[in-house]
């Protein structure tokens, strides 16, 4: 079951301390995922990352490409906003929050007790030999430990450690789930743990981070 913006907004109200920020900006959720038109131009994105790095067009095809890529890059250009106002990374209801740098992932468990996401590593971050990059794992790791610190209610936290264990080597275009949960907490630390399984149990990888609570005005 896919969690919704207001789960996972009303997670965090409920968790009383969530809302000392230190001075980081209090960033809300877009609503709507950002329209009927963003889930789908951010799957369009994702889908030219992917073709980007396995396909080899012949000059001509390359060369509209590139048109075509900077034609687009003009068209977006004139719409920046500052951070903490763009729709990417704030649509909490699509996968990666709808943002390019975080893998595509959907979180179906986002509660005290923890979070589990489910999703595919993509063509876009193969490392080789079918595998995902080694580098991408360590993104999904910290992406998670980031959402069980926000699930459990603690303050606005930054990660002071984070180790994954490569148990088995980690598929592209598999289904796969990463859960995790709040080990403990000492004063402004928080320790949690995750593994990443495949559909059948296996555990392909495991991590631990101390992720630490920021001092007011702390950036």
């Amino acid at each position: 079951m896919r969690v919704t913006v207001q789960d996972m907004s009303e997670r965090v109200e409920r968790g009383g301390e969530y809302e000392k920020h230190g001075g980081f900006p209090v960033y809300r959720a877009v609503e709507d995922n950002g329209g009927p038109d963003f889930g789908r131009f951010v799957e369009g994105m994702r889908t030219v990352q992917d073709l980007a790095v396995s396909t080899a067009p012949p000059p001509e095809v390359l060369a509209q490409a590139a048109e075509q890529a900077e034609a687009l890059a003009a068209l977006l250009a004139p719409y920046q906003v500052p951070e903490g106002e763009q729709t990417g990374g704030r649509s909490i209801g699509l996968p990666g929050r709808g943002s390019l740098l975080m893998l595509p992932w959907t979180v179906e468990k986002f509660d005290a007790t923890g979070v589990r996401s489910t999703g595919v590593f993509r063509r876009f971050h193969m490392g080789g030999n079918g595998a995902a990059h080694g580098g991408t794992l360590p993104l999904l790791f910290d992406d998670m430990f980031g959402m069980i610190t926000h699930a459990y209610g603690r303050p606005i936290s930054r990660t002071a450690y984070l180790h994954v264990n490569y148990r088995k080597i980690t598929p592209i275009d598999t289904p796969l789930v990463i859960e995790g949960q709040v080990d403990r907490v000492d004063g402004r630390k928080t320790f949690i743990t995750a593994k990443l399984m495949d559909s059948e149990g296996t555990v392909l990888a495991d991590g631990e981070a101390l992720m630490l609570v920021l001092l007011a005005g702390q950036p």
